[in-house]
């Protein structure tokens, strides 16, 4: 996992994305333990409560659940939810506004996938 402390995305939303990604990557399986908030406090350097302020920002999420006396696990189905998720956010922050000025540009969506396409080759 990396941290950026120099972004302007706060540290807590930082730890969660670093972990659903390490989720979706496959280093944290589903019903699997992931490292804990005062492992990712002591290793990163960071607050004990902003590591936990990730870490429970995906319990609410149902991608994490809690053990009592146990630790943080990750719930069955949590990479599809990431997944679900994720897709969602892309469409609104990325698809939508381009879209949105292709509209304005008179660019048909055949055009948008023709330079799509030309991109992969280069």
């Amino acid at each position: 996992m990396l941290l950026d402390f120099s972004s302007e995305k706060p540290i807590y939303l930082q730890l969660a994305e670093a972990i659903e990604d390490n989720i979706l990557k496959g280093v944290f399986q589903e019903e699997s333990q992931v490292i804990s908030t005062t492992e990712i406090s002591v290793k990163y350097k960071i607050n004990p409560a902003t590591a936990g302020k990730g870490v429970n920002i995906l319990v609410d999420e149902g991608i994490l659940y809690k053990k009592r006396g146990v630790g943080m696990f990750v719930t069955t189905g949590a990479k599809g939810k990431i997944l679900k998720k994720r897709k969602r956010n892309f469409y609104q922050g990325f698809i939508l506004p381009v879209m949105d000025e292709a509209s304005k540009l008179d660019i048909s969506k055949e055009e948008i996938i023709r330079m799509i396409e030309g991109s992969q080759r280069q």
